[in-house]
């Protein structure tokens, strides 16, 4: 499988996790590659790693709650390299904590970032893929997607949207772009330092006792960008293997 080489494929929250892997994985099976983050001295340095090895990568400051960073960083895919294939709307944020301890700050960034950072990738992404006549979102949602659990109702919530709007769109936009929802279970990722609820950290630490690799994601999603043009992977869920929720 080699669709995914020479494709231009934009990645969000790019500087760490899952998103730091899959820029490398695809800019190693010979994508252009497109990174957004807030930290750009990350992405930096990721960029001249990637191009060490050979891979095509360029990079941008990106916070996706600003529907302009997301059409900025589309059009610089565009003006570098003529195209866009992919976005990966990846970025996330994960401050679990029950509900009566009400934290609305922490509630209203993730539905910013979780959610309409998603719509805005897809508003950024969407008019150009139309008119290319081809292209492909992947958006990262969460085992939270499918079940609830305690301190995680937002955060579920989040995820829940992110596989409606998912789902949405693929019935939308017809047999021309394809949609793609991966939902990790525990990955090793920074997701969980977001967590300033102390009861919800100590059980977040041993819940991520048995956290699988980044790359596990990265090796996913590449998996579903490389299908041939007329298969669209619709759901991918992948957990630890001792995972049993």
């Amino acid at each position: 499988m080699f669709n995914v080489k020479g494709k231009v494929v934009v990645i969000t929250g790019a500087s760490s996790g899952i998103g730091e892997a899959t820029a490398r994985l695809l800019a190693e099976q010979g994508a252009h590659v497109v990174i957004g983050a807030r930290r750009v001295d990350r992405l930096e340095v990721m960029a001249s790693a990637i191009r060490s090895e050979g891979g095509s990568v360029e990079y941008h400051a990106l916070d996706v709650t600003q529907l302009e960073d997301m059409q900025t960083i589309v059009e610089l895919a565009l003006s570098r390299y003529g195209r866009l294939d992919v976005i990966v709307n990846n970025a996330g944020v994960m401050p679990l904590s029950a509900l009566e301890a009400l934290k609305v700050d922490e509630w209203n960034r993730m539905i910013d970032v979780n959610i309409r950072g998603v719509l805005h990738g897809i508003a950024a992404g969407l008019p150009v893929m139309k008119e290319q006549g081809f292209g492909q979102f992947v958006n990262i949602a969460s085992i939270g997607a499918y079940a609830v659990t305690p301190t995680a109702a937002v955060y579920c919530a989040t995820k829940y949207a992110v596989r409606a709007i998912s789902e949405g769109l693929r019935q939308e936009v017809g047999s021309d772009i394809r949609v793609t929802i991966v939902s990790p279970g525990v990955t090793e990722s920074e997701l969980a330092e977001s967590i300033s609820d102390h009861g919800a950290r100590e059980f977040m630490k041993d819940y991520r006792s048995i956290s699988i690799p980044a790359t596990a994601i990265a090796q996913s999603i590449l998996y579903a960008i490389n299908q041939p043009a007329e298969v669209d992977v619709n759901e991918i869920v992948v957990r630890p293997t001792a995972s049993l929720v």
